[in-house]
């Protein structure tokens, strides 16, 4: 395939950083537009990223080209009337959640196909071929995976520094993002002698971490899969979260959570993060031992709950290229 635009020059998150960017999302949706016309697809598959691809979903319906969208937009969480548009523009969706083929056919009559998480193959892979972690102490480590954006990092990471001085007997790494330079990070870190950071190596600090602090987002439920007890940190811009808050209807915001519909991870929330919250519950991650074998008892259920849709990725092909034969056919 040939890359035309990086994701990263689309992606803004939350109310007031949308508004702020919509001269940059409007370019980019002509630009998208216009890209699609000119290559003339049998079929258009978005992937992820609801807010830019479901304008792109109704455009291209409009202009006859069929429609598969891969990942659910996360309708069961907010916005539930985006699903009448989607099921009129969208010929074919593949979910990755074992909840959303029962959410969509149950209360919506709309056949999707469930084809399992790609992230357990991704992981698995890792496993069974790992990379060192460059990382050079004979401490545990706890991980620190503050997010990928700018904003959200320095909401968060602060927080999550702070709390290295209360564990001098751990190693802390922060996670960099792809695209943030190490610059970024360093005033940041400069303080605290038990920490340092990777790039590029975000599995290999997973795979050898004790606990870990991670924000919302997939994140979570990658941590998971590498089995690392973890502690679920959320801030975000204060008018963003107010409106978040009245609109978003589930019970809980970190994956792991909402795919078992119980509370496996602590999740600290806007106002509850603080470092004396992280302190505590990083401590109970760390030494509460029973505690900690109920959450791997938890992520072995979950792990099992998501290999049972198979292979994603070779799932997700196998449905696209099955549906576009028999059309061929009709």
């Amino acid at each position: 395939g040939t890359l035309v635009k990086h994701f990263k020059d689309l992606a803004f998150m939350g109310f007031v950083e949308v508004v702020k960017n919509l001269p940059t999302i409007i370019r980019n949706l002509k630009f998208c537009k216009a890209d699609v016309l000119a290559f003339k697809p049998d079929v258009l598959i978005l992937i992820d990223y609801p807010g830019f691809n479901l304008r792109i979903a109704e455009w291209a319906k409009a202009q006859g080209i069929r429609v598969v969208y891969y990942i659910s937009p996360q309708v069961w969480a907010w916005k539930e009337g985006r699903v009448k548009m989607m099921k009129r523009c969208i010929d074919q969706m593949l979910v990755i959640l074992p909840f959303e083929q029962s959410y969509y056919e149950q209360r919506w009559q709309w056949p999707v196909t469930y084809v399992g998480h790609p992230l357990v193959e991704v992981v698995d892979a890792f496993k069974s071929n790992p990379t060192n972690l460059a990382v050079n102490t004979n401490k545990p480590i706890v991980a620190l995976l503050p997010g990928s954006r700018k904003q959200e990092i320095l909401k968060k990471l602060p927080i999550m520094l702070a709390v290295s001085k209360h564990f001098p007997e751990h190693h802390f790494v922060v996670a960099q993002a792809p695209g943030l330079d190490a610059d970024f990070y360093a005033p940041l870190l400069a303080p605290y002698n038990n920490v340092s950071s990777v790039s590029g190596s975000t599995y290999a600090l997973l795979n050898k971490a004790t606990a870990a602090l991670v924000t919302s987002g997939t994140a979570t439920l990658e941590t998971a899969l590498f089995k690392v007890p973890e502690v679920v940190c959320y801030k975000g811009n204060p008018i963003s979260y107010a409106i978040a808050k009245r609109i978003i209807t589930i019970k809980f915001i970190s994956l792991v959570n909402l795919i078992m519909d119980k509370l496996v991870v602590t999740e600290l929330i806007q106002n509850n993060l603080t470092v004396t919250t992280v302190q505590q519950e990083l401590h109970k991650i760390l030494y509460d031992q029973a505690h900690v074998a109920q959450v791997l008892k938890d992520y072995n259920t979950l792990y099992n709950t998501l290999k049972a849709g198979g292979n994603a990725s070779e799932q997700a092909a196998t449905a696209i290229v099955s549906q576009l034969t028999s059309l061929a056919k009709a």
